[in-house]
């Protein structure tokens, strides 16, 4: 509605509607709120062209074989098939990765992993192309999968490269400390699968000049065009990526063995071609969190002051590097928690397996030693016959602290306050004193338990990830802002992938420039590229370069109006769509004073370097860190296992709040992932082979499994080298609940909990335990 509009409607005595929420620190809704509820939203699923084809992709049915033939003439054989490929027809490179380019495109001679894939088949139906893909003949000589990576040291090598990915030994301090008690712990944390929602889809388009376009949920669109143009022997601006609307991503969300398959059909066709997933071959195909087995020994004096720890630590990569090196810096780094610890010696190793590939998935690394650190916290409370809590505040970690790889803590870090927040906070009502309630015992409100046999527990997490990429990594993006009209259209490659990017920079330049109407551009490789959707990088480093294109239009707009009046641009203010002085002598609209102009500025962000750990472990390797406290209140039936997440209290340290709705549910929907960590998630890979990949199988926590989420405090101290001064939200309390759970049902059982997901025979109390 106009101004003028809303003039007229109070002149007549009809109220003027409320002005739409502006700039940083409101709750705006999301552009493409109203289009997802409503189902209009476009996927990659949705996608067709003229002429389209339809792609189908046969993969192993072994964990580990050698691959005798191959013999695809019965599939071209096949009425309506167009096109079959498998490695002999790769022009380019023939291998991708993430981060090490180990992993090939379609296995030649080896099978490594459950599900690689070995040809891919373009046909004018999906039946047709799924018939095809089955035809393909593969003769195959099982050899006995290394599924165990204890195994993996002995074990002959896997890989060209070996089965050895990397080793941190980290050493901070004296080796000989010793404390009057000491903790031991075992550890196994489970494979968690991205589950995401949508499953992956994509279209290929052949271009005219021999290159392609390829539409995908891409949350990392130039580091997928530069895999795709290696595998097709092409230059990298003779591939395109559009991005396509992304159904939420919590990992890499694009399996690239599925767009390369998809991209080469297209260029051997000369058509479109489209691939839709299946929920089978999602599981087969795209990285699942690290299984890992930590071996813990804890030190400390009498009064539970933190003197040493050890640890060893043990991620099973799968079959290729991935991420692998990188999850195990971050595991390394902070396996001793956000805890003053003087004397550290951690040895960390990341290995090769016959076991689906892993990769990142939000809070890599942190998320496994912080159920480890945190259960070690636990046994010395225990030992000590001290509160869980009052040990954690004994050894908190502070603005200043040193972190076992040498690393000085420069950003806040109240981690005290926050384990202070959450341990006050009033506990929720016993059944009992709530009669009138049903209690929902656990298993549900028809739970086979007896209401005499539930225990409750009350348990506490402290989690801390890194914000940005680790060890020397160039963090960079790049934002155009012009404004045409009175209208503001923002040009950046980061992906929106429910993060909610694009809500915060229309939300900067309404606050820098005080124009209402902010479009944010889609995403292609055709802009400069703005890095991973990870870690929080785009709140901070996108979000970045947009404020400063923001700030250099700003300039453009208010220098004009300065000259004129004799001062210099830092005297003008722009407020509610408004310039003025400091004096008051100037006073105009943003919209009079842009009278027609169009304006642009294209800026970059760039945080300080960091550098790799060296070869004890030590180095300045990440930019920031954040921090969460959880306090859990589960109750357990000690008699069936079964446990129910009643209350999961948050306290997290988020720098400064800029869209306070968007960051409430990046936190409540980080939590849920962790419950299901902590109880249900676990993809079960005996002997190498996936058991059942689909979403009946595979147990994600639903609306009946997620707890009461009580946000009791967010600490507003801002990071002053971050733009904003904000820091990264959802991934801390994804790796900090599952710890806080376990820690729960501990409390309740009296039983280790060394384990996750937590077992229901991990949580029965016999006499014996």
């Amino acid at each position: 509605m106009s101004n003028e509009s809303a003039t007229a409607q109070a002149s007549e005595g009809v109220p003027a509607p409320e002005p739409l929420p502006h700039g940083l620190g409101v709750s705006l809704p999301a552009a493409d709120a109203r289009a997802k509820t409503e189902g209009t939203f476009p996927y990659a699923a949705d996608l067709w062209a003229e002429g389209l084809l339809w792609a189908a992709v046969l993969r192993s049915p072994h964990p580990h074989a050698r691959i005798v033939s191959i013999d695809t003439s019965h599939a071209r054989e096949m009425p309506g098939v167009r096109a079959v490929v498998t490695h002999e027809d790769i022009p380019g490179s023939p291998f991708h990765g993430r981060r090490t380019a180990d992993r090939p495109v379609f296995a030649s001679e080896v099978v490594r992993h459950h599900g690689e894939p070995i040809a891919a088949v373009a046909a004018d139906h999906p039946d047709t192309a799924r018939m095809a893909a089955a035809a393909v003949i593969v003769e195959y000589e099982a050899l006995d999968p290394v599924t165990d990576p204890e195994q993996a040291f002995e074990a002959e090598p896997l890989h060209p490269d070996g089965n050895l990915i990397r080793h941190i030994p980290l050493h901070h301090g004296d080796p000989d400390a010793a404390g009057e008690i000491v903790v031991e712990g075992l550890y196994r944390i489970g494979r968690q699968d991205p589950a995401p929602i949508g499953a992956e889809a994509g279209l290929a388009v052949p271009r005219p000049d021999g290159g392609v376009e390829l539409y995908l949920a891409s949350t990392d669109p130039h580091a997928d065009r530069d895999a795709a143009a290696a595998a097709f022997g092409l230059e990298p601006e003779r591939v395109k990526v559009v991005v396509t609307g992304v159904p939420g991503a919590t990992a890499d969300r694009e399996d690239q063995g599925f767009q390369l398959p998809l991209g080469l059909l297209a260029l051997r066709t000369g058509c479109p071609v489209k691939l839709t997933a299946t929920r089978e071959e999602s599981f087969l195909g795209h990285a699942h969190r690290h299984p890992t087995l930590l071996r813990y020994r804890h030190h400390a004096d009498a009064e539970g002051t933190l003197v040493k720890v050890e640890a060893q630590i043990l991620l099973d990569a799968g079959a290729y590097a991935d991420s692998s090196a990188e999850a195990l810096a971050a595991a390394v780094g902070f396996a001793c928690g956000p805890y003053v610890v003087p004397n550290a010696f951690i040895e960390g190793w990341a290995v090769r397996t016959n076991n689906p590939p892993s990769g990142h998935v939000r809070g890599e690394g942190a998320m496994q030693v912080c159920a480890a650190y945190e259960a070690q916290m636990d046994k010395i409370a225990k030992k000590l016959g001290i509160d869980p809590a009052e040990v954690r505040l004994r050894n908190a970690m502070a603005t200043g602290d040193v972190l076992p790889t040498g690393q000085t803590v420069t950003c806040p870090a109240p981690v005290a306050e926050l384990l202070q927040a959450v341990r006050d906070f009033p506990l929720p009502p016993l059944p009992k004193d709530t009669p009138e309630d049903e209690w929902l015992l656990p298993g549900g409100p028809e739970g086979a338990g007896e209401p005499g046999a539930v225990r409750r527990g009350v348990g506490y997490g402290l989690g801390m990830v890194h914000m940005l990429g680790a060890e020397g990594t160039d963090e960079v993006s790049t934002a155009t802002v012009k404004v045409q009209d009175g209208v503001a259209t923002v040009l950046c490659a980061a992906v929106e992938t429910g993060q909610g990017f694009t809500t915060l920079a229309r939300q900067i330049v309404q606050e820098t420039l005080g124009v209402d109407e902010v479009h944010v551009a889609p995403v292609d490789t055709d802009q400069p590229t703005a890095g991973a959707a990870c870690h929080g990088r785009h709140t901070w480093v996108s979000g970045g370069a947009v404020e400063r294109a923001a700030k250099m239009v700003r300039t453009q707009l208010l220098q004009p109006l300065a000259h004129k009046f004799g001062m210099s641009t830092e005297l003008l203010q722009i407020n509610d769509g408004k310039i003025t002085s400091y004096d008051g002598v100037l006073s105009t609209t943003v919209t009079e004073a842009l009278d027609g102009k169009e304006l642009w500025a294209t800026a970059q962000c760039r945080p300080h370097p960091t550098e790799p750990l060296n070869e004890a472990g030590q180095g300045d390797a990440f930019v920031g860190m954040s921090f969460c406290a959880i306090r859990a209140v589960v109750d357990v039936d000690i008699e069936i296992g079964s446990v129910r997440v009643v209350e999961l209290a948050v306290a997290q340290d988020v720098g400064r709040i800029l869209n306070p709705a968007q960051l409430a549910a990046r936190i409540e929907a980080g939590v849920t992932q962790g419950v299901g960590i902590a109880l249900t998630e676990n993809l079960r890979t005996p002997r190498g082979l996936i058991r059942h990949p689909d979403l009946t199988g595979y147990a994600l926590p639903t609306a009946l499994d997620a707890p009461d989420i009580r946000i009791v405090k967010l600490v507003e101290e801002r990071d002053v080298i971050a733009p904003f001064g904000a820091k990264a939200v959802s991934a801390v309390p994804v790796v900090t609940s599952p710890a806080a759970v376990a820690s729960a049902v501990r409390a309740a059982t009296g039983r280790p909990v060394n384990r996750l997901p937590i077992r229901p025979q991990a949580a029965v109390v016999t006499e014996r335990s």
